[in-house]
């Protein structure tokens, strides 16, 4: 054996400005959009608003389709005589984010319940393929993780917890831990913070530049950063001053509070739907809701003086030109990214738009993912904080989702159809003689629906449905 030097080709996927932006944007709500975009054009003089008169907002340098246009030609039907997804001029809303109904829609309709962290983290947990020990883990495991997104029980307490079903191995809660360790958003969960770290840099492309300094950076100098800076750390690590700063852009662009970016105050919310399903002449309809980001342009005018500028101004002029150009052409993608995800989901659970939610089916991201040929984690980021505007009031685009139990005809019920069905039960029952989650269990077992009665109750008590011995005391 002796060293040599060899050549290999390969492919590797490089996370370029463009591609970072294009990710950020897909994840944010419609109002942190508005924002994003306001700061950008705020910062930006090649970025400008266009008049109400003006036609749709083109996403290229003067040759491309604008997003709206774009949306419009690829929307197709999508089944038929009960399907037609996509948009057209009458039907597409330039308002502020409203809803687009031909009578405006009441505003109360747009009030939603704020998603807490651990509701975030448990509706995930229920769409993984775990054990039913696994998900007792998980379960005890997000019950233990504060608003920042910090485990702070020890793992004997979370045993002490689940005892009544064990006994309980520190390795069988680690090996769960590490799956909630890469649930959205990534790194909540962690210990502590070298461990919270780790984890969102493991995530990231292994040739990304940086990555790997920063991960020295994390395990060997997380506690003397503060006083190192990027000349110390060089000296350090044994690179030059440059490799350092890139580690340390690296670093400051990781979130040391993963659980903040969800939830905050137990509220309801006036929220702006990004999308909207209704029906027309028989045919359900899926569309954006345009806002603000919809008349943004390119200053044409600044566009011009790029011919007529000093070398140093034209310069300038051409850098913040292709910049507005990439915020432009990834709003659109964002845009078109969240049709497609929105049509399956209306195409999918067209009996719960119907009927209501006793008719949801089980769903998967997985599942959404296939079918519109999009990775697990876009469709997981295209629905985070999103909402839809449906007969049904406002919803947020992850109430389409749900986990499933087999039933005996060999077909599938989704968790929210079997409340739904306990629900029923309990309002149909005799309120002198109430019936005990075992009897509740026995009448979805004869209904088809074979159902524990440990997840009877722990269905009933996510509705706040009172114990049997409870609610005949309040008949």
């Amino acid at each position: 054996m002796k060293p040599r030097l060899q050549t290999s080709l390969g492919q590797h996927l490089v996370l370029t400005p463009q591609l970072r932006q294009a990710l950020h944007l897909l994840q944010l709500s419609a109002l942190e959009l508005e924002a994003e975009i306001a700061a950008a054009v705020e910062s930006n003089p090649l970025l400008d608003w266009q008049g109400e008169d003006d036609v749709a907002v083109r996403a290229s340098d003067g040759d491309g389709a604008s997003a709206d246009e774009t949306a419009r030609t690829q929307d197709a039907d999508t089944g038929p005589d009960a399907w037609e997804s996509g948009l057209d001029d009458s039907w597409y809303s330039n308002g502020g984010g409203q809803g687009g109904d031909e009578d405006g829609g009441d505003p109360a309709d747009r009030i939603v319940h704020t998603e807490s962290l651990r509701e975030h983290l448990a509706w995930q947990l229920n769409l993984s393929h775990l054990s039913p020990r696994d998900r007792l883990i998980g379960e005890a495991l997000i019950d233990a993780i504060d608003d920042d997104g910090y485990l702070r029980d020890s793992f004997d307490d979370i045993a002490a917890a689940l005892r009544d079903d064990g006994p309980w191995e520190h390795d069988e809660i680690l090996a769960v831990l590490r799956r909630i360790l890469l649930l959205d958003p990534v790194g909540v969960g962690a210990r502590d913070l070298r461990e919270c770290l780790e984890v969102q840099l493991h995530a990231l492309p292994e040739d990304l530049p940086g990555r790997t300094l920063a991960r020295r950076i994390v395990d060997e100098f997380i506690e003397a950063l503060p006083r190192l800076g990027a000349q110390g750390l060089a000296g350090a690590l044994g690179c030059d001053a440059c490799e350092a700063a890139t580690a340390l852009q690296l670093l400051r662009s990781l979130d040391p509070r993963p659980g903040a970016q969800i939830g905050g105050v137990d509220s309801d919310t006036y929220v702006a739907p990004d999308c909207a399903i209704e029906r027309r002449n028989g045919v359900w309809k899926v569309r954006l809701v345009g806002g603000p980001h919809s008349r943004l342009t390119i200053h044409r005018g600044y566009e011009r003086m790029i011919r007529h500028a000093s070398e140093a101004d034209a310069g300038y002029l051409k850098g913040r030109l292709q910049e507005a150009r990439w915020l432009l052409r990834n709003v659109q993608a964002r845009g078109e990214t969240l049709l497609k995800v929105a049509r399956c989901l209306a195409r999918q659970q067209s009996g719960f738009l119907e009927f209501g939610p006793q008719a949801l089916r089980p769903l998967t991201l997985r599942e959404v993912a296939a079918e519109i040929g999009m990775h697990e984690s876009t469709v997981s980021r295209a629905i985070a904080r999103k909402y839809v505007h449906t007969p049904r009031g406002t919803l947020p685009l992850r109430s389409f989702f749900a986990s499933g139990v087999d039933t005996d005809t060999g077909g599938q019920a989704s968790s929210t159809a079997i409340q739904q069905m306990i629900r029923r039960l309990v309002e149909a029952e005799d309120p002198r003689k109430p019936l005990s989650d075992a009897r509740l269990a026995d009448e979805l077992k004869a209904a088809g629906v074979p159902v524990a009665r440990r997840t009877v109750a722990k269905y009933r008590e996510a509705m706040n449905i009172a114990s049997s011995h409870e609610r005949v005391r309040l008949a």
